[in-house]
């Protein structure tokens, strides 16, 4: 139930509709979108969602479906369905491009079986009868003309009209002929006088020949005559033809017999088409506004994320501006949101956001807010929006508010949506507050869902120290003094009436006075709103630098762990091949000294033969011993570090190029790893002192790294080339520990956006996703932080 009635014209409502109708193909299509209404049956709602839906997701994503002709073919059963009434060649090719169009609808969802289940019951249990169009198509052909050899006798009789009218063109293009050599026709051509052919010839020849003169020129000096010799073929060429005209209507009335029987199919078709029309507008529609489908529950709630006004938002789509999305929720707990803040500041697009998507999805249509919103059935929506007063009624502005909150106070229950703007409005504030605030104080006790806009700081106080009723403000930056047109739950906002009149211009002295006039209670609660807007705003400001921090901190401790791990794992390489080669040592000394005692055994231990013999176990001594040598440092070694510098730490053996000088510290490339150390912890080494593989693997990776760019353009790419594109440059800028990405997709329809977006999702490593500013591309560019 809407309440008043004029609701769908308040909240925008019938401009949706509007919009709607023009993607329709044909008149039925608009006809059913102009009977669309709010419903509040949960099964039929959650239904016409869904086919919307399914419409959307073949018009993104699948083959383009066989929708070529919708004609009114329920006139045509109607007519139909007379005895003696026969449909014209036109009206056949309609019923026949109609079945052509329903026949291969029906195939199309044949081929995608319970792909698109809702969609499919439109047809469920259709019979498909090929016979009628068999029928139509053996009298009619594909340009809806009647088929010469539609039966014998029409046959015969086009045979007839054109062997009469080839005689008759012989004939007098003969006598043309024999009249021009004797000069008697005028210049020019045989030409066409009431439907006959005819000679023109010179008005001073007319009686050299006998015939019927059919006209003369506007001068008289040229009559157009037809030959006695050609008027009777002309003359058994009409007869021929009004004996075809009737050989026609026989057809036609035996064929429109035939289809008799199965008008009651037809009209069946007919609703299917007019269906799938309508369901192709809705989809359409959803396409221009960027709209999903919620989660459908059937409770008495609702709960918006990134929500956007549909009209408001293709406006702005026009001038290429962002809609700031709207995230709000209205649930048992919180029944009733108090929005107040500054005039201008989006207060009442907010009110009818919310209004205008919960009236969309209750009957059946995709709104523009994320997959995520979950949108309950209310079974009553009261509205009052803007002002109804009226001079029949003799009903101030005041007096029609009343009487509005007359009808939501004693109608209104725990599954009404109730939508107040500018409550309490209309007549002196110290009589209005308090009013409006039993109203509220009546509607909660009713557990009435609903949302309201107010000025009045008695509502706000009423609103924080009331259960199931919350305060919430649109943001205001009372720096730039211009709205942020964002919706916070939780606290109350000013009305920055000082600060705007300021602004403005209004004099010093004006609003001093004005300030002395109020209270002062009213002057410390206002004052209070504005400070704690201004703190919560830097406390924002703070969280997110915070945050970016914290995600630094994150990232060098991730690459310090990566780099632990590399050295811990290069440290057990070295160990073990340590160990190798020195139990290789081992056994290579035991081979030498048991072969060394042996000789000197066999020798009687020679004194020449044993000095030789240990000459040789020094010198096998000396190979196997580690020289100590000390780090050859070139005369740069000294000098103070740059960019590029090659350096080894002095607590291990690892050697890196220095990238970055930040104050005390020093960022490394080691391989594919960056570190940082402090600069007393790294001893400049000259370049020749680096192994050779080292600096070529270094150079090779810093050419790739200064070659790269994260940013990619896919203006004008199919999806799927746009999209193998984008994850080839997402696993460079991996490897190459780059932060975040700039793709360049355009706006267009948004499709491409969207696909990107949710592509990208599914990797864990991106971090969020968020437009270009406005101003340098808006939701034309997508900025892709990973973490």
């Amino acid at each position: 139930m809407l309440y008043p009635k004029n609701s769908v014209d308040k909240l925008g409502f019938t401009e949706v509709k509007e919009l709607i109708k023009a993607h329709c193909l044909s008149e039925m299509g608009q006809q059913m979108v102009d009977k669309i209404q709010v419903m509040s049956n949960y099964d039929q709602i959650y239904k016409f969602l869904n086919q919307a839906n399914e419409f959307k997701n073949i018009l993104v994503n699948d083959a383009a479906l066989p929708i070529h002709h919708f004609f009114d073919i329920k006139s045509l059963a109607n007519k139909a369905r007379i005895e003696g009434v026969f449909l014209t060649e036109e009206e056949f090719y309609q019923v026949q491009a109609s079945l052509q169009t329903v026949f291969a609808v029906i195939a199309y969802f044949s081929e995608r079986e319970r792909l698109y289940p809702n969609l499919e019951a439109l047809f469920e249990h259709l019979p498909i009868e090929k016979a009628i169009l068999k029928k139509i198509d053996a009298v009619i052909d594909a340009k809806g003309k009647i088929r010469p050899n539609a039966s014998r006798e029409l046959n015969e009789i086009t045979m007839g009209i054109a062997k009469a009218e080839q005689e008759a063109r012989k004939k007098i293009d003969h006598i043309f002929k024999a009249a021009s050599s004797s000069g008697w026709t005028a210049d020019g051509s045989l030409t066409v006088r009431d439907g006959r052919l005819c000679i023109p010839l010179l008005a001073e020849n007319k009686r050299k020949l006998k015939g019927f003169i059919h006209d003369e020129s506007a001068s008289g000096q040229t009559v157009y005559m037809e030959p006695e010799e050609v008027f009777t073929l002309n003359n058994r060429v009409r007869d021929l033809e009004f004996e075809r005209r009737r050989e026609i209507v026989k057809i036609l009335t035996v064929l429109t017999a035939e289809l008799r029987p199965y008008t009651p199919l037809l009209l069946s078709y007919h609703s299917l088409l007019t269906k799938l029309d309508f369901v192709r507008a809705k989809a359409l529609f959803a396409i221009d506004i960027e709209a999903e489908m919620p989660q459908v529950v059937n409770e008495a709630r609702l709960k918006l994320f990134n929500a956007r006004h549909p009209l408001l938002f293709l406006n702005f789509k026009q001038e290429q501006k962002t809609v700031v999305p709207l995230n709000v929720h209205i649930d048992d707990a919180t029944r009733i949101i108090v929005v107040s803040g500054p005039n201008a500041g989006g207060k009442s697009v907010c009110m009818k956001t919310v209004g205008l998507l919960q009236m969309m999805v209750q009957a059946g249509l995709l709104i523009p807010a994320a997959e995520a919103s979950v949108v309950g059935v209310f079974k009553q929506l009261f509205v009052d929006i803007g002002d109804d007063q009226s001079i029949e009624s003799d009903l101030s502005t005041y007096s029609a508010h009343l009487s509005k909150m007359k009808a939501f106070v004693e109608d209104a229950n725990g599954k009404t949506l109730v939508l107040i703007d500018e409550f309490g409005t209309g007549t002196d504030p110290q009589f209005g507050g308090p009013i409006a605030e039993a109203v509220l104080e009546s509607l909660n006790h009713k557990k009435v869902r609903g949302m309201v806009t107010t000025h009045y700081s008695n509502l706000k106080i009423f609103a924080s120290n009331t259960e199931g009723i919350e305060n919430a403000s649109m943001l205001f930056n009372n720096v730039e003094m211009k709205p942020l047109y964002r919706l916070e739950i939780g606290k109350p906002g000013s009305s920055y009436a000082f600060e705007i009149a300021q602004k403005i211009g209004l004099p010093p002295s004006v609003l001093n006075l004005a300030k002395n006039k109020i209270s002062e209670g009213q002057k410390k609660v206002d004052t209070l709103l504005v400070d704690l807007e201004r703190e919560k705003r830097e406390i924002f400001e703070t969280k997110q630098k915070l945050d970016k921090q914290q995600r630094r901190v994150n990232e060098l401790q991730a690459e310090n762990e990566k780099l632990k791990s590399y050295l811990d794992e290069n440290k057990k390489v070295l160990i073990r091949e340590a160990k190798e080669q020195a139990k290789n040592i081992i056994l290579n000394a035991n081979k030498l000294v048991e072969n060394t005692i042996s000789e000197i055994k066999s020798s009687n231990a020679d004194k020449e033969k044993t000095r030789t013999l240990r000459e040789n176990l020094n010198i096998e001594l000396k190979k196997n011993t580690v020289k100590t040598e000390p780090i050859k440092q070139n005369a740069a070694a000294d000098e103070e570090l740059k960019p590029g510098d090659w350096v080894k730490l002095t607590d291990s053996e690892t050697t890196g190029q220095v990238i970055e000088l930040i104050k005390d510290n020093v960022v490394i490339a080691i391989g594919d790893l960056r570190t940082v150390a402090k600069k007393k912890r790294v001893v400049k080494v000259s370049r020749s002192s680096v192994p050779k593989d080292i600096r070529r693997n270094f150079n090779s990776h810093t050419s790739d790294f200064a070659s790269f760019s994260p940013e990619i353009d896919v203006r004008g790419m199919r999806t799927e080339d746009a999209l193998h594109a984008i994850e080839k440059l997402f696993d460079r800028a991996l490897m190459m520990g780059f932060n975040n990405l700039k793709i360049i997709h355009g706006k267009g329809d948004g499709i491409l956006r969207k696909m990107i977006r949710q592509y990208l999702k599914k990797y864990d490593q991106v971090d969020r996703m968020e437009d270009e500013h406005a101003d340098r591309g808006g939701d034309g560019i997508t900025y892709v932080y990973l973490k």
